[in-house]
């Protein structure tokens, strides 16, 4: 169980009911009910259920609530960014903990509490100097914008499941091009003042007809038109040579694996990131039956 103080401002309600503020000031360095004051503010203590008690430095500089067992936890540690305020606050502010202006500065700290599922507590708070600020990889943002994207595997124009082909006759396969399934797809992502841009597009995409055939292809093929009549597809195309009639459901299964290429800056970086999709269709082939 994680107990966390929360400035009063995140809780008026809860401070200012129990106790007024300067009979809370009086009390010393903590107060009833869980409530720590110093002159100019007020802190609430709170349980965060599922997480260690996590260490926390009153106005005195001294450290409450820490253990061995929470320095090793790294997965629960706040990640914490900061911004300076600009400009700032004026004098006599809360904002300046009882400090006068040019004495350290007041920042705004966004802090991501680990193993929270992503909740994050944004406040105001003073500090004697610049912070150290936490290194941000932006190549671990590139994938997190890339994961933004919901990339998919390609979608199968040709061949159709409801079409019906021809031992020796030319099958085209070409995909319908969107920004989920083809690209181009762009997405951003930002963290403790980096942002990330990424754009992601399908390089090849590489089919397996089923029969044991394997096509690559570098495009999205090219749409078939009736008045192309019985030659090979230009760019992406297949002859099949056996029927499917001994394969599982007299059917075969084309699988459509595309490689999206993905390019990535920020942060005074670049690179490069892959990603394999895939999506699949049955197909029934046969062959033409000769009358005489």
């Amino acid at each position: 169980m994680l107990r966390r103080w929360l400035p009063v401002t995140a809780v008026t309600l809860l401070a200012s009911a129990a106790l007024p503020m300067n009979s809370l000031a009086d009390e010393g360095p903590r107060g009833s009910g869980g409530v720590h004051c110093t002159k100019y503010t007020c802190q609430v203590e709170v349980d965060v259920p599922g997480q260690p008690r996590a260490s926390q430095t009153d106005s005195s500089g001294g450290t409450e609530g820490s253990s061995s067992s929470d320095a090793g936890d790294s997965e629960n540690k706040n990640v914490c960014t900061y911004r300076l305020v600009d400009p700032q606050p004026p004098a006599g502010s809360l904002d300046w903990e009882g400090h006068e202006p040019g004495d350290g500065a007041v920042y705004e700290q966004t802090c991501g509490w680990g193993g929270l599922d992503g909740d994050t507590i944004v406040r105001m708070v003073w500090l004697a100097e610049p912070p150290e600020q936490e290194t941000v990889d932006p190549a671990v943002l590139a994938q997190r914008a890339v994961d933004s994207m919901t990339l998919l595997g390609p979608d199968i124009a040709s061949p159709r499941a409801t079409g019906r082909y021809t031992v020796g006759v030319p099958v085209w396969m070409w995909v319908n091009q969107g920004p989920t399934t083809y690209g181009p797809n762009t997405a951003s992502a930002s963290a403790g003042g980096v942002t990330v841009t990424a754009t992601a597009k399908v390089s090849k995409i590489v089919w397996q007809m089923g029969d044991g055939s394997t096509v690559a292809c570098a495009g999205p093929g090219t749409p078939y038109k009736g008045s192309s009549g019985m030659v090979e597809s230009p760019t992406c195309g297949h002859r099949y040579s056996t029927t499917s009639a001994n394969a599982s459901g007299d059917r075969y299964i084309v699988t459509a694996t595309s490689t999206w290429a993905i390019d990535w800056q920020g942060g005074g970086q670049s690179g490069q990131l892959e990603e394999i999709r895939q999506s699949d269709v049955q197909v029934s082939v046969g062959e033409l039956q000769v009358v005489r």
